[in-house]
């Protein structure tokens, strides 16, 4: 039986989402029972009239934060479990915060494993500590800046996990050939025409040999890797010779 990831997304503005997940691979993917992604309103899950789904931080300070009584309500009622400690083994629930761990391949691999994702977008100046105490499983950020909410970091997610579902890509290889799948940015890709206002694909490309085409795009890898992110190759599994060869190329 093939896997299906379903995104359950809190946020106080689900029209956000409305067309988001209609182009591209999420759209197949979700055309094809792959993944299932639906938007709620956390106000749906307030008891007062106004619908109020934050308020002024105890101890004073600039802002709003988002209540707690929504979020555990809106987490119990797509989970079914009052606290993270009775989640099914393969439900996460996700608060995007510019505090969390950095989104990663690795970290997207583990959770395109997952049958739920359940993602909180936090807003204002933050969600309620106790959400995080209690209720979230995985706190996470797409980089080291502050955006508006976590609408388009959960679009972000939803996106990059979407591609490691079986199925969701038109090759089974185009994911393991990705950029950080080994460690290492992608190799260069070129197409028609060989030649454009003086610029020529690599002969190599042309060749046909299946061999020296891999050799080729390894190490144009690494070469990207070392200019770009440098960082990286400390992580990377590389053999004796890989980097015997990047050591020959600084000289």
């Amino acid at each position: 039986m093939s896997q299906s990831l379903r995104f359950d997304i809190i946020t106080i503005f689900p029209d956000f989402f409305r067309e988001a997940f209609e182009f591209g691979i999420i759209r197949r993917a979700r055309q094809a029972g792959l993944v299932k992604t639906k938007a709620h309103d956390l106000r749906d899950w307030t008891g007062d009239r106004h619908r109020q789904v934050d308020d002024r931080p105890f101890g004073g300070g600039d802002g709003m934060v988002l209540k707690p009584e929504p979020i555990f309500a809106a987490v119990e009622s797509l989970t079914g479990a009052s606290e993270r400690s009775a989640y099914d083994a393969r439900t996460r629930v996700v608060l995007l915060t510019p505090q969390g761990r950095v989104l990663d391949q690795e970290l997207a691999r583990e959770l395109a494993l997952m049958d739920q994702l359940v993602l909180i977008c936090g807003r204002y100046e933050g969600v309620d500590e106790r959400v995080s105490m209690a209720l979230v499983t995985d706190e996470i950020s797409i980089g080291d800046y502050v955006l508006s909410g976590g609408e388009p970091a959960a679009l972000v997610l939803v996106d990059a996990l979407t591609r490691l579902v079986p199925g969701a890509l038109g090759s089974e290889t185009s994911a393991a050939n990705d950029s950080f799948s080994e460690g290492l940015l992608d190799y260069p890709h070129y197409t028609r025409p060989p030649e454009f206002r003086g610029m020529s694909v690599p002969e190599v490309l042309l060749s046909g040999n299946h061999a020296l085409i891999a050799r080729w795009r390894r190490r144009e890898a690494l070469r990207k890797t070392r200019r770009s992110r440098p960082d990286l190759l400390m992580e990377a599994e590389l053999d004796e010779r890989e980097r015997a060869w990047l050591d020959n190329e600084d000289e």
